[in-house]
């Protein structure tokens, strides 16, 4: 007796759901297909054909596992995919959406502000500061004359954000906190460094009082009053109130004013 030939409609067996690749990386979707006769596949990229040129290709496994190859991936291979299996039964399909996660810039660190030179009274706060950038964001390290600064050192203190501002504060500052800091920022890109000196004043610079100077011709009385002396109570008498009553009084000058 003749055998009867069998036909069976073709049906997916394996396939893939959403997916989300990188630019530039190599995508596969995969599936595995039933029917008789064997079913021929089609892809589809948002409706169109996919054809085969130097980025995509179309594979079958002996394991019968249809693939479609992209490599490398690029922006205009995102959308919805559909896979058609026919044969002459019928046919069948399923669909995905693959989203392309765009390549990640890759940029050496680089200073915008760099490290300036600076000094403050000892006790005072002081902060070294700089801004940076890069891609991906640079990671920092402080050295203090060629030393390393651990982040939990007494009084240090770092900060930054994410315009790039970077930070050292020194709160109160000591004699010891002098010398050169480096500020060294790396990413995967590359690295860079800036060096600025810190210089601690001791405290009685600054309060050394400022010199009084006078016009010419100043009384020796209106040169106490301008020290802070109350010369009224010290003489008083008529004729100290007509010395210092008297339109023609010279006017004490401070460098402060």
């Amino acid at each position: 007796e003749a055998v009867q030939e069998r036909f069976f409609r073709p049906y997916f067996l394996q396939a893939p759901g959403d997916m989300v690749a990188h630019e530039g990386r190599l995508c596969r979707l995969d599936c595995k297909v039933s029917g008789l006769p064997t079913p021929d596949l089609t892809w589809l990229l948002n409706g169109k054909p996919v054809l085969p040129d130097g980025t995509h290709k179309m594979l079958v496994r002996e394991n019968g596992v249809h693939s479609l190859l992209i490599d490398p991936l690029s922006q205009n291979d995102a959308g919805t995919y559909t896979c058609l299996a026919t044969n002459k039964t019928g046919q069948n399909s399923f669909s995905l959406e693959l989203t392309v996660v765009a390549k990640e810039v890759k940029k050496a660190p680089m200073f915008l502000e760099k490290l300036q030179n600076c000094g403050v009274p000892e006790g005072y706060p002081v902060r070294l500061e700089c801004r940076v950038v890069g891609m991906p964001p640079p990671i920092f390290y402080w050295k203090k004359d060629n030393e390393t600064i651990p982040s939990n050192r007494e009084r240090m203190s770092m900060h930054q954000d994410t315009t790039g501002y970077v930070c050292l504060l020194i709160q109160p500052a000591k004699k010891a906190d002098a010398g050169w800091y480096t500020l060294s920022a790396k990413n995967e890109a590359g690295i860079v460094s800036c060096t600025a000196r810190l210089d601690i004043y001791a405290q009685w610079h600054h309060q050394i009082p400022q010199p009084i100077k006078l016009r010419p011709g100043s009384s020796r009385y209106a040169n106490l009053t301008g020290q802070g002396l109350d010369i009224f109570s010290a003489f008083p008498t008529t004729e100290s109130l007509m010395l210092f009553s008297s339109p023609t009084q010279k006017v004490v000058e401070s460098e402060e004013l």
